[in-house]
């Protein structure tokens, strides 16, 4: 088309050229049909060179790379360029694909569409968990249009759309776990703190059912931010304190039983000395002591015998 519109304008300036040659000058004789001829080159090709030029040159675009243009005659649809480079259409195409409201002002939407990721970074949100403890969680997702169609004409701002969107889905996986394992729970339930792969999955899948009618895909979704309201976060932590001294306790008496019965047993095998029930009890009571006190324990030697 650069060649055909060099071409036009060539012969748009040999028509007027040719047009003003067959004007003859005002003290020539008068030629009727000459001149007749050349005054309908001369004005062809004024008219020729300011329209059709211009007409051809409307046509010219580019697109650069992960970049898409919508192409839309007399708003009737016809389909999208997505190849790079410079291309040319038909120059009555429409440069907008219409228009969106924002806060009342209307806004016209280009049709050229970026093709590329995008980041959102969803704001703290606070709702309620699957136990109805209140949250605060916030997310960042990754999108980019596929079907530029659908995200020019079945929603109004397909970038508010993503925004509102995300924020819904947030909501809604928030409250579909609870944030941490409650007592009474089935073990291996998915919870936001310790399931965040499994969780990050379901806002993903979440988003792509709600994006798809704005030809949007979801590359990523992770959460960004999760913690219990200001409200309930101190007795939240005192809860997740009292489970962690109650866990190590375990683990401290688990050890100390094993210790005694292994001291019992090596006494008893090599023969150090002989012991009835009750000075075993007295033993396992001061070894129970010792090894399960936090404070040290302060040695009492027994200068007498071992009943007295």
């Amino acid at each position: 088309m650069l060649a055909v519109l060099v071409v036009v304008t060539a012969l748009c300036v040999a028509l007027i050229v040719a047009g003003a040659l067959l004007i003859p000058p005002e003290d020539a004789p008068v030629a009727t049909g000459t001149q007749a001829l050349g005054v309908v080159l001369l004005v062809v090709g004024i008219l020729a060179i300011c329209i059709v030029p211009f007409l051809i040159f409307m046509g010219f675009f580019t697109i650069q790379p992960n970049q898409a243009r919508v192409l839309i005659l007399f708003g009737d649809y016809k389909g999208t360029v997505r190849d790079e480079g410079f291309h040319w259409a038909n120059p009555f195409f429409s440069r907008s694909s219409g228009s969106t409201y924002v806060a009342g002002k209307a806004t016209p939407l280009s049709t050229k569409v970026s093709l590329r990721a995008r980041t959102y970074n969803g704001e703290h949100l606070k709702v309620n968990d699957k136990c109805g403890n209140p949250i605060e969680i916030a997310d960042v997702i990754v999108w980019r249009v596929e079907n530029t169609a659908k995200a020019l004409f079945d929603v109004d701002d397909y970038n508010s759309y993503v925004h509102t969107q995300s924020e819904t889905a947030l909501r809604h996986v928030a409250t579909t776990y609870a944030y941490d394992q409650m007592p009474g729970e089935p073990d291996g339930e998915i919870t936001l703190r310790s399931n965040i792969e499994e969780v990050s999955e379901a806002l993903k899948e979440e988003l792509a059912v709600r994006l798809e009618k704005a030809g949007v895909i979801i590359d990523d979704a992770r959460l960004t931010h999760l913690a219990y309201a200001p409200e309930i976060a101190q007795a939240m932590l005192r809860r997740q304190q009292a489970e962690a001294v109650i866990a190590a306790r375990e683990k401290i008496v688990q050890g100390a039983v094993g210790m005694v019965d292994m001291a019992l047993t090596e006494l008893s095998a090599k023969r150090v000395v002989d012991l009835d029930d009750e000075r075993k009890a007295a033993m396992v009571s001061n070894l129970m002591v010792v090894l399960c006190g936090e404070s040290d324990a302060q040695p009492v030697l027994n200068t007498g015998t071992l009943y007295q």
